[in-house]
């Protein structure tokens, strides 16, 4: 990717900026990118580890029909997949190579739409004891669905939001509106809850990130006992339950993800492909 990057720097020549208020300025746009998409694809089938495992066949098509059709409303990008693939390393990624680039990009986690369950919690002792009873925290049911679909909707319109924190230490508590959240042109979601009913309609791309299952582990583990103060047998018991909630609630919508990536590709030449991306989009003369 680096070549590339070299590349599109020594340019002589840049292209003139089309008037995307126009549709034919947003049609070559939607040209560019298709071409330049193509092209990161490509190299990335000869690099070391891809990161694009598959691409929908629709995808291009349906991407390139909403840059034209309708410029106004902000991009939502969906991350999905199961716990541990890389999810948010992969957001935390995107937030660092944005913010040294000065994208428009605002990042939340659909993880605090979980309810507040700090009186189940309560009721039965701890979060694994509930777990144990055969409360299914990853059902649907448990997320609130409505609220995060009002504010991802609200975002998509340009209006900020302040959404709720769901805090990950055991309580099960959800504080509301705790987290005020700015509506960039580019809105990146990332958790389970977004592969759920109608908010995965909103959704102008949905990424799903894939990991091998010895991976899966190593990093569920590592997490539980470095970040969330687990010891190894409750981290276990854990990992299976995910496991199984995945099976039921996470890996049959994986087919209706417009790309999956490898989740334990370099992060590094995950930096260099964002780069890349805002050269090529920042790659304009004004004369």
């Amino acid at each position: 990717m680096n070549f590339l990057l070299d590349k599109e720097n020594r340019k002589d020549e840049k292209i003139k900026k089309p008037d995307f208020s126009t549709k034919a300025g947003r049609e070559f746009l939607a040209i560019y990118l298709h071409s330049r998409f193509n092209q990161i694809l490509n190299y990335d089938k000869n690099s070391e580890t891809p990161i694009f495992k598959s691409i929908h066949p629709d995808f291009i098509p349906k991407f390139t029909k909403r840059i034209i059709n309708n410029p106004e409303k902000h991009f939502l990008i969906g991350i999905s997949g199961e716990s541990a693939s890389g999810k948010t390393t992969i957001c935390n990624t995107i937030k660092l190579a944005t913010e040294r680039l000065k994208m428009p990009v605002e990042i939340l986690s659909a993880d605090n739409y979980f309810k507040d369950i700090s009186a189940l919690i309560c009721q039965y002792g701890s979060f694994d004891k509930l777990l144990e009873s055969g409360y299914d925290v990853d059902s649907p049911d448990n997320f609130q669905m409505d609220l995060l679909f009002e504010d991802l909707e609200q975002l998509s319109k340009g209006i900020d939001v302040k959404i709720p924190q769901y805090l990950v230490n055991g309580t099960g508590i959800v504080v509301p509106k705790a987290i005020e959240k700015k509506a960039q042109k580019i809105i990146v979601v990332e958790g389970m809850a977004t592969m759920y009913g109608r908010v995965s309609e909103l959704l102008d791309v949905k990424l799903y990130v894939d990991i091998e299952p010895e991976i899966q582990e190593k990093w569920f583990l590592y997490r539980a006992q470095t970040s969330r103060n687990q010891d190894e047998k409750n981290a276990r018991k854990q990992l299976a339950y995910v496991r199984e909630a995945s099976k039921k609630y996470i890996i049959p919508k994986k087919e209706n993800s417009d790309i999956i990536i490898n989740g334990a590709s370099s992060l590094e030449y995950f930096t260099q492909i964002i780069d890349y991306i805002f050269e090529i989009t920042n790659n304009y003369s004004n004369s």
